[in-house]
């Protein structure tokens, strides 16, 4: 059977004016307009497709992706507002996405960014979106161990940090004092659970703690410095986004590594560089 919004592979059955009719399995001929074929595909090859209502509500099939598909959160733009229906979103579909009213947390305008869940509407089986997250967060009890590494969905700036959604099931929180330079809403990230408070919520950090980052970040910086000819220009003022840029991690873990190096006598610092010194 097809799901409706996600991708699927369906066979085709037949072709006609208008496009291919593929098999939707118990939601009967799913049209893919003739805009959307592949070249080459006849009847009894399969496509992958994505699967949606078109204006008219009837079923209809796309090669392309939407910028996210059911049960997934995204960050959209509203194109318009109805007073009567709600909010459009554009999801990178022909037809924009509706977040009904009933789904909305906050006023929106045109031009807004809102964080959405995409789901499939259980009454009028259609796919809308959803502002009311925290109906899909929090629930069971968040259950990670110290240092595990999480991907993270960051959703908006508060004054202690960034908000993020933790694999897509509870809310986390990135301290500023964690973050080399700023985020945006809508960012994909791997993190590092610090700690699972009280209520629920999850301290995170883009970064490993202590030990278990410096070593094998010293092994890439000495990697690094090898590939280099034995130098390399970062020094005290380097700013964290270019530290973050070539290596991956705050500057704070790239000090703490090359502190590391420094006292094993690997590396020379000075204040334009980092040199590889022979193995002692």
């Amino acid at each position: 059977m097809s799901k409706l919004g996600r991708r699927n592979l369906l066979p085709i059955l037949r072709e006609v004016r208008s496009g291919l009719f593929l098999d939707g399995g118990e939601r009967g001929e799913i049209l893919l307009p003739g805009r959307y074929i592949p070249e080459g595909a006849v009847p009894g090859m399969s496509l992958d497709v994505f699967v949606y209502r078109d204006s008219e509500d009837r079923l209809v099939a796309t090669t392309e992706t939407p910028l996210a598909m059911v049960g997934e959160f995204a960050v959209l733009r509203v194109v318009s507002t109805r007073v009567d229906l709600g909010a459009f979103l554009d999801w990178g579909l022909a037809k924009d996405l509706l977040l009904p009213r009933r789904e909305q947390t906050d006023s929106i305008r045109e031009g807004d960014l809102v964080v959405v869940r995409i789901l499939v509407d259980e009454k009028s089986d259609r796919i809308i979106a959803s502002s009311r997250l925290n109906r899909w967060l929090g629930s069971p009890p968040a259950r990670y161990a110290p240092e595990q590494p999480v991907q993270i969905f960051i959703t908006g700036e508060t004054p202690l940090g960034y908000n993020a959604i933790v694999e897509n099931t509870h809310w986390g929180l990135l301290y500023h004092s964690e973050i080399p330079t700023p985020l945006s809403p809508g960012e994909r990230r791997q993190a590092y659970v610090r700690t699972v408070r009280g209520d629920g919520k999850i301290d995170l950090s883009l970064d490993r703690a202590g030990y278990v980052r410096v070593k094998p970040l010293s092994d890439k910086i000495l990697e690094a410095l090898q590939a280099a000819g034995g130098r390399l220009p970062f020094h005290d003022k380097s700013t964290p986004a270019e530290i973050r840029e070539t290596f991956g991690v705050s500057k704070k873990a790239f000090k703490q590594a090359v502190g590391a190096l420094y006292r094993k006598r690997r590396v020379a610092i000075d204040s334009t560089e980092i040199r590889l010194l022979p193995k002692p």
